[in-house]
């Protein structure tokens, strides 16, 4: 069975997997690292044991003995670990002076400590993988009331935006068959196009990108959606300076990057505000006035905004669609300025 994930679901259930594949592995790493101090401390008392014993007989080949004098700060029947040994002092009968030392040589203690390690991260890495199959499962768990839940909230939409496709269409072409330049008329016609761009925002955002990649005058683009936008913020300033040239691209996906580029800067303008545009060799670049923004790392984030207007998806359908075409885009707030250039 394969599992579909849309960018923002694959988004949570990455994020939720690593979520409770880190808690078990902080989990496993402080039970096996506690494991591993146990089994340290466990074969240094064996050694120290087995050292003690081989004082009394001296039978066996596994320690060295050697004579060394008696410190003041000598301990005896205590394991002492240096650079080299592990070793015991024992005291020499009537001998004061001198001590026996009974000794071990690190390497080997080394080499067993290692051994024991070496079990101690197989057993881990067995258990990291289980830990994965269990994230694994329980993120997908914890996702499927979600998905299902956006599921339906999606057919929803899609059902209410077919519904205002039939409508929008009736209109607009209706009103291309009354030929009137009254200002009623005008109004009507900018009030269903904006209806109408809503709509394709929406159908947009649903649908998976097909993109199908054609030459595009990038002049002609942007301006389609200038005067669209110039006749209903007629008492912004506006600013034009286009140089033509062309790109290969998605045609639909640019004069929506355009459209909610230039949908935005006149939206949260100020009232005697401005919106400059300008085209250089392969980049355009996108200024306007405003009363400022609190937040510009979250501008481009799903259903962020900072007033009530808007459904808060139009710069992340440009933030979407440039990342799919490949287009660069940077985005300078100075002195309540925003400007954004797209490199292509």
């Amino acid at each position: 069975m394969v599992i579909k994930f849309k960018l923002f679901e694959k988004e949570s259930f990455i994020k939720s997997f690593l979520l409770f594949f880190i808690i078990i592995e902080l989990f496993l790493g402080y039970i096996f690292y506690n494991y591993y101090t146990l089994q340290k401390e466990h074969l240094e008392k064996n050694i120290f044991l087995e050292m003690k014993n081989y004082s009394f007989f001296f039978k066996g080949d596994k320690f060295e003995i050697d004579i060394v004098p008696r410190q003041k700060t000598s301990k005896l029947y205590e394991l002492y670990i240096d650079d080299d040994l592990l070793y015991i002092l024992v005291p020499m009968g009537e001998n004061i002076q001198d001590l026996l030392q009974i000794y071990y040589p690190k390497s080997a203690y080394e080499h067993l400590l290692s051994n024991t390690l070496k079990e101690i991260l197989f057993q881990f890495l067995f258990l990291s993988s289980i830990s994965i199959i269990i994230s694994l499962v329980f993120s997908i768990y914890a996702l499927t009331p979600m998905k299902n839940a956006l599921k339906l909230l999606e057919e929803f939409i899609k059902d209410i935006i077919h519904d205002l496709n039939t409508p929008i269409t009736s209109i607009l072409i209706n009103l291309k068959m009354i030929d009137s330049k009254t200002q009623e008329i005008q109004s009507i016609k900018q009030s269903a196009k904006t209806i109408s761009m809503l709509y394709k925002n929406l159908d947009h955002y649903l649908k998976e990108s097909n993109l199908q990649k054609e030459k595009i005058s990038i002049k002609n683009s942007i301006l389609e959606q200038i005067t669209f936008f110039k006749s209903s913020y007629d008492y912004l300033k506006w600013e034009i300076d286009l140089d033509d040239f062309y790109i290969f691209s998605d045609k639909d996906s640019l004069s929506r990057i355009f459209y909610n580029l230039l949908s935005n800067a006149c939206k949260y303008n100020t009232s005697d505000g401005f919106v400059k545009i300008k085209t250089a060799k392969n980049s355009i670049t996108i200024s306007n006035s405003s009363y400022g923004i609190k937040n510009p790392k979250k501008i481009f984030e799903r259903f962020y905004k900072e007033s009530e207007r808007g459904v808060g998806i139009g710069l992340h359908i440009v933030d979407k669609l440039t990342k799919e075409l490949q287009i660069k885009k940077e985005i300078d707030i100075k002195n309540n300025i925003f400007t954004i250039k797209l490199y292509f």
